[in-house]
């Protein structure tokens, strides 16, 4: 036998092999799915045994015994004051808090081991008054670490924290916060370039004269928390921001929060939450996952991640939200079960540009309805135009979409924005449905991607056969 024959046989033999396992690997494609799915159903549970919350306290104290009046008039901050001062020296407490308006002239400051129990008919009615929320304390804004007003309700570094129950929280912001934004720009690129210039922490001083609004609620860098069924309305900021913090439990919550801003939460270097059951109805986005702004969030090098979205109600800026803000990168989302409220600009956003930096991975969207929307899925590695001359671009990868729908996506029904450098890589949409849309699909810069059983603007059925009414020859004329 020549050589050359020796060649041609092997490269026959090569190509049969091929051929066979094309053929296996077509046939298990069905199975493959199925194991898709199952994976991602284990590693959901597993992060779900996780998640706890907190430890509820046994002890409890009347709010009304340390001199709280829920008559709208007197100051109740000095009430709380001394019972978070009472309940951290009997070891944690359940500081219960009966119907009645409290007025808080300034923040409630949470210690370890404390459950604030507002039973139905409770408001924690806070005043608009900036100067109460003085000094300033460790916090973050826009993704970028600094001193500032104090949130409203604020923890540091505790654990086994708690808001329960089916009363009110009332940021009561709209006279004063609520207008700020006009007034914000000075203090925002201030803030933005001592977080380039890595100036220190404790150097980066606001407060009174540069209008950065708190949050209602942030814990930041704690441990095991619970949120459950309070209603939050009127923030000055963000309403629920979970900073550096891990264990999170957010249930029940109910939503009317429209001032400028108004994010429903908002976590951020934050790892292991459940967000579930939660009524949206917000000015901004229902949810958005943070990881830090540039300089910031490559140095704290922690990334948000663990976070499992089930059975909410959307209602608002955009369902849920990934970034801008994600130096740090966001990993191990679930989205699933949920479905609207009301109108949503967009249902799913993920959003980064060549400012940023880190990574979105390892997302998974299942069983989500939306209404009418402008887009129902939009991920986007050219967020807002800003720093296409930059190179710190962001890894968008691995995110797995299954059974999602809408009734209209007026602008597009899915989106996806690479760049030339690093194209969105490794996606899959499986049975999305869209009754109308402007545009169906527009990919640009991407590779790697999986269509299957999608209809976008409508279901096509079965083909017209020709006929007289198709009038051939006088579509020239």
């Amino acid at each position: 036998m020549k050589y050359s024959d020796t060649i041609t046989h092997d490269t026959m033999k090569l190509h049969k092999r091929l051929k066979l396992a094309i053929i296996l690997l077509i046939a298990m494609l069905p199975y493959i799915a199925c194991a898709n799915d199952s994976i991602r159903i284990a590693k959901r549970d597993s992060i779900l045994s996780e998640i706890t919350g907190a430890q509820m306290p046994q002890k409890s104290l009347e709010i009304l015994s340390f001199g709280a009046k829920g008559d709208g008039k007197k100051d109740c901050k000095p009430a709380f004051d001394k019972a978070m001062k009472r309940a951290s020296q009997m070891g944690g407490a359940r500081i219960i808090v009966p119907s009645g308006e409290y007025l808080l002239n300034g923040p409630i400051h949470f210690v370890s081991n404390v459950c604030l129990e507002l039973q139905e008919g409770a408001t924690l009615k806070f005043s608009p008054d900036p100067h109460y929320y003085l000094p300033v304390v460790k916090t973050s804004w826009e993704g970028t670490f600094l001193q500032n007003y104090s949130p409203f309700i604020y923890g540091y570094q505790l654990k086994n924290i708690s808001i329960t129950g089916k009363g009110t929280i009332d940021g009561n912001a709209g006279t004063t916060f609520a207008t700020w934004k006009s007034q914000q720009k000075k203090g925002q690129q201030l803030s933005r370039d001592m977080n380039h210039k890595e100036v220190p922490i404790e150097e980066r001083n606001f407060g009174e004269g540069f209008y950065l609004r708190p949050q209602l609620i942030q814990f930041f860098d704690c441990k095991n928390i619970t949120i459950e069924g309070v209603f939050i309305t009127n923030a000055p900021f963000w309403c629920i921001h979970l900073l550096k913090s891990e264990n999170i439990i957010c249930r029940n919550i109910r939503y009317d929060a429209k001032l400028v801003n108004n994010d429903g939460i908002d976590p951020e270097y934050t790892r292991n939450l459940l967000i579930e059951n939660i009524e949206f109805n917000n000015g901004d986005d229902n949810v958005a996952i943070k990881c830090g702004r540039d300089n910031d969030g490559w140095s704290t090098n922690r990334p948000s991640e663990n976070i499992i979205i089930r059975k909410c109600k959307f209602k608002g800026l955009h369902g849920v939200v990934l970034g801008s803000e994600m130096s740090s990168g966001v990993q191990n989302i679930f989205i699933e079960n949920c479905t609207y409220g009301g109108y949503c600009k967009r249902g799913i956003y993920m959003k980064t540009n060549p400012d940023r930096g880190g990574f979105l991975r390892n997302i998974y969207v299942n069983n989500c309805q939306f209404g009418e929307v402008e887009d129902l899925f939009y991920v986007t590695s050219m967020y807002a135009g800003e720093g296409m001359d930059n190179n710190h671009y962001s890894e968008v990868c691995n995110i797995y979409v299954k059974d999602i729908s809408c009734k209209k996506a007026s602008a597009a029904a899915i989106v996806l924005q690479g760049t030339v450098a690093k194209p969105i890589h490794h996606v899959t949409f499986e049975n999305v449905n869209v009754d109308k849309a402007g545009i169906g699909l527009s990919f640009s810069n991407t590779e790697t991607i999986s269509i299957k059983n999608c209809n976008l603007g409508g279901y096509v059925g079965i083909p017209s056969t020709a006929s007289q009414k198709d009038n051939l020859f006088n579509k020239d004329k």
